[in-house]
């Protein structure tokens, strides 16, 4: 808000306060005698514009604005300054603790500064996000697919099975196929809830505005994450894709739910993985991320207005993978940009080898690394195979810094070092799919990540997103299949100057047919 008056401090324990004083060195304040700690406690500064910012209260607040909210005695004039001021925390005149900044962080407008252990800001942390811990569900059971081979019946058998609930989050929705399958489950009695992400890129699209007034005009409650008048969002982009059937199932995948990712069967389409998981301590957990997303005041209800359905092009395709059973397997969430950091904590685990199949990478800057990238290239230079697969639609090859250079980087980097890591740039045709759409891992030829985190900057650190790590030999392999298929279809680039030559004859077809019908016209 403008001047900051929703600025507020945490102190986390237990305990009375007393002789505490926080304090900038201008302003400070204590507590009310009596006063115990019992676990997290918010002093804002206002406590009716704190409650604008995040839909709640303050414990207390030390300037007076609301007669619900308890007022710590103040003295002097504490506001805190965004680009350079500090805090401590007495006891009497013992210091207990201090953070400056710039110094201990590092300012950014709407950034919460924590303290995690002995490390403060072990992950960006933005006014309105989670902070979902790190969760294991043992012995889970489930179902394994790929796209475009069999995602569409997984997705049709989850739906119509259920019987009392389904949460929906998916970053953009235009397929209206799987719309009516949502509207028969909700006819059905079942209570459907449907998020979207308000400002996907390039705007919401027809099609997707034809399915939400499809589903709306049935009873379907379908909501979206933007900027309010009174909210921003807190992702720069909602981009999860998963559903949550009867508080017991959960769906998983890298595709949104359009037909390019989930086409029937016989149809081409992405490439794209995706699990459906059956444990209630599981979807328990997707439950509580998907009430906290819906709980802001970011969401407001979506609009269906200027519709128009989708009339898709259809490319016949011939089915190679089913989908397969999951059995006892290990199964570790990853939420951005909560959990993010076991992307790159799974690829430093690994001893013998990685697999990686990606839309796209992009690194952090000309001088940076992508950090799950350089995860992986360490790997390779303590021996560890590392094979990395991107996909080479037309936009992620146009340009002079996308997909075909950086496989020409990293090919270049495995001769120059005499690594074990190769990486290639899909053949899409050979293997009749319409892109890479996928966000997957594999290490060791057991443990497997299927996400939606793509492999730049905003994906890990600003965005939601989730995934899951699984562990479980057949269901690793089971992926591995699916991955050396597309590798295999693959040609090999040993420079950053395979993709130029194409580009080049591509454009020399182009010219000489625009001479040939400029001749043509002359005659």
């Amino acid at each position: 808000l403008s001047g900051d008056p929703d600025e507020y401090i945490v102190l986390e324990g237990y305990g009375n306060t007393d002789g505490l004083v926080i304090a900038d060195g201008e302003g400070g304040f204590r507590f009310p005698p009596g006063t115990i700690l019992e676990g997290r406690t918010v002093i804002a500064r206002n406590g009716a514009a704190f409650h604008k910012t995040h839909g709640y209260y303050p414990d207390f607040e030390w300037e007076k604005s609301h007669v619900s909210v308890p007022d710590v005695p103040e003295s002097g004039r504490l506001q805190l300054a965004n680009s350079q001021d500090e805090i401590q925390l007495f006891r009497y005149t013992t210091l207990l603790q201090e953070i400056a900044w710039p110094g201990d962080v590092h300012p950014r407008q709407g950034q919460v500064h924590f303290m995690e252990g002995d490390e403060w800001d072990r992950r960006i942390l933005l006014l309105g996000q989670s902070r979902f811990s790190e969760a294991e569900f043992p012995g889970i059971q489930g179902t394994a697919f790929v796209s475009p081979d069999c995602s569409y019946p997984v997705f049709e058998e989850a739906v119509n099975c259920a019987q009392e609930s389904i949460l929906l989050n998916v970053y953009e929705f235009t397929s209206m196929k799987m719309a009516d399958l949502i509207v028969s489950a909700g006819k059905r009695g079942v209570n459907v809830t449907v998020l979207l992400e308000g400002g996907p890129v390039g705007g919401i699209p027809a099609e997707e505005r034809a399915v939400i007034r499809r589903l709306s005009e049935n009873g379907i409650r379908v909501l979206q994450m933007s900027i309010t008048d009174d909210f921003h969002a807190p992702y720069r982009f909602n981009h999860a894709k998963y559903m949550v059937i009867d508080g017991r199932r959960v769906l998983i995948t890298s595709e949104n739910f359009k037909e390019n990712g989930f086409p029937e069967p016989g149809i081409s389409g992405n490439r794209g993985w995706g699990v459906c998981l059956e444990d209630e301590g599981l979807a328990s957990y997707f439950c509580d991320i998907f009430g906290y997303d819906c709980g802001g005041g970011w969401i407001e209800e979506a609009s269906g207005a200027g519709g128009i359905e989708d009339d898709p092009y259809f490319r016949q395709y011939e089915v190679e993978f089913e989908p397969v059973e999951v059995t006892c397997a290990h199964v570790i969430p990853v939420i951005s940009p909560d959990t993010s950091h076991l992307v790159r904590e799974m690829l430093e685990g690994a001893t013998d080898s990685i697999a990686i199949e990606e839309a796209y990478i992009t690194n952090e800057s000309r001088d940076q690394l992508n950090p799950f990238l350089g995860a992986a290239i360490d790997a390779s230079r303590r021996g560890v195979t590392v094979r990395v697969l991107l996909d080479s639609y037309w936009y992620n090859v146009e340009d002079e810094c996308d997909n075909d250079e950086m496989v020409g980087f990293l090919n270049s980097l495995a001769a120059r070092e005499g690594l074990p890591l190769e990486a290639r740039c899909a053949d899409l045709d050979q293997n009749n799919l319409e892109k890479i759409h996928n966000k997957g891992v594999i290490v060791d030829g057991r443990s497997v990540l299927v996400s939606s985190i793509n492999w730049n900057f905003n994906s890990p650190n600003f965005n939601r997103e989730v995934g899951v790590i699984i562990t479980e030999p057949q269901t690793a392999a089971y992926f591995l299949s699916a991955f050396n298929d597309d590798w295999n279809a693959a040609s090999y680039q040993n420079s950053d100057n395979s993709f130029h030559y194409l580009k080049l004859a591509i454009t020399g077809v182009v010219i000489a047919v625009l001479i040939l019908l400029y001749l043509h016209r002359r005659r």
